[in-house]
């Protein structure tokens, strides 16, 4: 679940403003709908789990007084195990190692905090199958690129199956501009030097949205070919190389609808009939008293991940056609080459005719059309970057 989300939801359907009317009208949250505690996160076998605890506050109230420290968190089994969380220090997150998960022993989120103790309902681990395959589709050469997911054959192929994903994203950049030649200040000379800048880079996205999907009407309620996002035809992520990490996980029906509902609310904040934050369905309760809280814990024995790759050359790619941005210097010699090197600017076309009668011609660029470490990119290959096939992990 993407942090904050859902505590900017329940801030706003607090908080409703209508509009078109003579006099400002606010909202009063009703005393018994305020400070609810919000619960974010799943519990997930032989991985670090992040759980973020917030509160319910009314909209324009600053958001980090609604943070949850101090409180005692862990993941607690059936079984008597348990795995203690230890605040991160990031918007009310808690971060809990969580080992391997037992299919028998029922699993659930303890949290203590101000004297009340809040449990999710026990549960066991849910399997998830393996991605069977993840690909790029695009369907007319003006259309943008449709990410489609296969899961593998269902566990239980008599039954409605619920999934979710999310995914991450690493592409590849190369610079505006890239040059052969440098401007040697000290001897007075224009020299070669390729390697003054790295000639591509990669940069990294992480998409925190979940995304929901549900075997109702597919055959054998096997999920073939969802759409799960797309990729813009004229993104730059696809003008060289693009890998995407697609996590895969099999959740409850229930935490399914509670996902639903909670867009649901999303959807029509603001509307006369938007859900109170109560109303949302939860599995999270207070055992000491009445309170309540939101949120819904799922547990997962294992997920599963399926790394793809898309290169330019497969798809329809629109590059904008862009002019020469850098600085020409038509006449040029080399005390003023010297000037510009001492003004930052970096020598990329040297163009000598002096020799027959003619001028010296010059380019010249600023790092950042360069170098792409300026640009937000890093020049490690990531390991993975060799893979000439797709992986299901």
């Amino acid at each position: 679940m993407e942090r904050g989300l859902l505590h900017t939801i329940l801030c706003l359907i607090a908080g409703v403003v209508l509009s078109g009317c003579i006099e400002e009208y606010e909202a009063v949250l009703p005393e018994d709908e305020s400070d609810i505690l919000v619960v974010e996160g799943a519990i997930c076998s032989s991985k670090m789990n992040t759980f973020y605890l917030t509160r319910s506050l009314p909209v324009n109230a600053d958001y980090q007084s609604s943070v949850v420290t101090n409180a005692k968190v862990s993941v607690r089994g059936s079984d008597g195990s348990e795995y203690e969380a230890l605040e991160s220090g990031v918007q009310g997150g808690y971060i809990c190692m969580v080992g391997e998960l037992s299919p028998d022993v029922e699993y659930y989120l303890y949290i203590e905090i101000d004297g009340d103790v809040y449990e999710s309902d026990p549960q066991k681990p849910l399997r998830t199958e393996k991605i069977a395959d993840v690909r790029g589709v695009q369907n007319t050469p003006t259309s943008d690129i449709d990410i489609l997911v296969t899961p593998e054959t269902p566990f239980e192929s008599g039954k409605t199956n619920y999934y979710s994903w999310t995914y991450d994203e690493t592409w590849e950049v190369h610079p505006e501009y890239t040059t052969d030649v440098f401007f040697n200040v000290e001897e007075m000379r224009y020299e070669l030097r390729p390697d003054q800048f790295p000639r591509w880079g990669w940069k990294d996205g992480r998409n925190k949205t979940i995304i929901l999907g549900s075997s109702t009407n597919y055959d054998h309620q096997h999920i073939q070919k969802l759409k799960i996002y797309d990729i813009s035809n004229s993104s730059q992520y696809l003008y060289y190389r693009y890998s995407g990490l697609v996590h895969q996980r099999a959740i409850s029906k229930a935490e399914y609808e509670y996902e639903q509902a909670r867009r649901q609310a999303g959807s029509e904040m603001g509307g006369l009939f938007t859900p109170l934050p109560s109303s949302l369905p939860t599995n999270i309760h207070c055992r000491t008293s009445g309170k309540r809280a939101i949120g819904f814990v799922g547990c997962s024995l294992n997920t599963s991940d399926y790394r793809f790759f898309l290169n330019a050359s497969d798809f329809t790619i629109y590059r904008p056609i862009l002019g020469d941005t850098r600085t020409w210097l038509e006449d040029c010699n080399e005390v003023i080459c010297s000037e510009w090197v001492k003004r930052g600017w970096y020598l990329c076309e040297w163009e000598d005719e002096r020799m027959m009668g003619g001028k010296l011609r010059t380019a010249w660029a600023l790092p950042y059309q360069l170098d792409v470490r300026l640009q937000g990119a890093y020049i490690e290959e990531p390991e993975f970057w060799k893979l000439k096939e797709n992986v299901s992990y």
